[in-house]
């Protein structure tokens, strides 16, 4: 009787081992499944996919960075292209004059000027 009471014993101890290691299972399983758990790992997911591909853009600009910078400003005035063709002439006009202004200043004094120096000078002469 103590041999079979020994495997009934034995027996016992296997089945609560399993039936504990089922429940751990069941719980981790049942933790997986909870909406916080799957969030948080399609968060995970997500970001490791977003670090992949800026790495990845990183490596393709530096072996790459004229043409690449090329495209993107191409790219940024092509989406600008409504406003450009608005402001574009009043800005055009803008530097127009403010170059003619500055040609104006740079040019060199006319002879109604240089009358206009001379009296000055006259001027100071007699003050004194």
């Amino acid at each position: 009787m103590s041999a079979a009471r020994n495997r009934l014993v034995n027996a016992l101890r296997r089945s609560m081992l399993q039936r504990t290691a089922l429940r751990r299972q069941a719980d981790t399983a049942r933790a997986a499944f909870k909406p916080s758990a799957l969030i948080d790992r399609g968060k995970y997911r997500l970001q490791a996919k977003v670090d992949d591909t800026a790495q990845a853009v990183r490596d393709e600009f530096r072996s790459n960075r004229l043409p690449i910078a090329l495209a993107a400003a191409a790219g940024t005035l092509w989406l600008l292209r409504e406003p450009i063709k608005e402001h574009a002439p009043r800005l055009a006009r803008r530097i127009q004059n403010v170059a003619s202004d500055l040609a104006d200043r740079l040019r060199p004094a006319t002879a109604g000027a240089a009358e206009d120096i001379e009296q000055m000078e006259e001027d100071d002469e007699a003050l004194r």
